[in-house]
């Protein structure tokens, strides 16, 4: 891969792209509206990618921690850490005025801006930058959408995966030299407006039913909006104890406790199709309410096809086997 020399970066820089980044990892109590921020990390990067410096902190969410076995963080490590808004007008200096960038960046500037309308402020954030997506323009040979396999392909070393400071630096290192790419070969940044949350109200979660898991995306407030179709060819049906395989048609019924849409993102993102409907096609159904009688379960038991609930999927997803080459 061809680089721009650092001497001559600035003269040949297209004079459209930003002046500055702030490249963001924040981590949660889990993925739905209600959810909150335990530990954030800011790295600042002037207009080349360079790393002008960075900043990490825990956060009291008020609540369970969450997915402690994914982040490290317990209540005794969260119950003395600030709250967001002690932290606020810090994470607004590291951001003002700069590019938000982030690995599925929609995900983190949602939690972010639903943080800043709790604590009745505005985050300073005008545009953000996905990686995925600019890993997409680039067209970069990645087996996944993963951080570690964008990491991987630039030779970044991750030391403590879901680790918002370690990611934050792993994301950093390897926007980098996707930015110089994108630099040397003129390409149009794939920046998206951020549209503040100018105002919050708070929805106690319903208690739960046992095998129930409650759900947040009747309040979601993103567009519905059409997906690319999938790159890779359908392997067939999910089989119990085995992974799931990219190409794989996955089909969602009822309520989620993870905001649909972001779900569906992130199954995405992992290579697998999302089916709007089930067919003899679909490799598997996701559902919390498996008897109830709509006409995806009732097409999926008639067709056999394999069911788990919103957990396991989640699980799944975090460990997707590559297409068959």
């Amino acid at each position: 891969m061809t680089m721009l020399d650092d001497r001559t970066t600035a003269a040949a820089w297209p004079t459209a792209y930003p002046q500055g980044y702030a490249v963001v990892d924040v981590e949660t109590t889990g993925l739905a509206r209600d959810d909150r921020i335990v530990s954030a990390a800011v790295y600042r990067l002037d207009a080349q990618g360079n790393v002008e410096d960075h900043w990490y902190t825990l956060v009291n969410p008020e609540r369970d921690p969450g997915p402690v076995w994914i982040h490290g963080l317990t209540s005794d490590l969260l119950e003395g850490a600030p709250l967001f808004p002690e932290i606020a007008a810090e994470f607004s200096a590291r951001l003002d005025g700069r590019v938000l960038v982030a690995h599925n960046a929609l995900f983190d500037w949602s939690m972010i801006a639903r943080e800043y309308a709790r604590a009745e402020r505005t985050a300073p954030v005008r545009q953000r930058l996905c990686t995925i997506a600019l890993a997409k323009e680039l067209s970069l040979p990645l087996p996944n959408h993963k951080l570690e396999s964008l990491a991987a392909h630039y030779g970044v070393v991750q030391q403590r995966a879901h680790n918002a400071l370690d990611d934050a630096r792993v994301l950093a290192e390897a926007f980098r030299p996707s930015l110089h790419t994108a630099a040397e070969r003129n390409v149009r940044l794939p920046l998206l407006e951020c549209r503040p949350l100018t105002e919050w109200v708070s929805t106690p979660a319903p208690a739960a039913r046992i095998g129930h898991q409650v759900s947040y995306h009747a309040n979601g407030w993103r567009p519905s909006r059409k997906r690319p179709p999938c790159p890779y060819p359908n392997p067939g049906r999910y089989e119990a104890d085995k992974p799931l395989k990219q190409g794989m048609r996955v089909a969602f019924s009822g309520d989620t406790s993870i905001d649909r849409e972001l779900l569906e993102d992130r199954t995405v993102e992992a290579g697998l199709h999302v089916a709007t409907s089930v067919s003899r096609l679909t490799s598997l159904l996701v559902t919390n309410d498996p008897d109830a009688a709509t006409s995806k379960t009732v097409k999926a038991k008639s067709f056999a096809t394999p069911i788990v609930d919103e957990a396991a999927f989640t699980q799944l997803l975090r460990d997707v086997a590559p297409a068959d080459g």
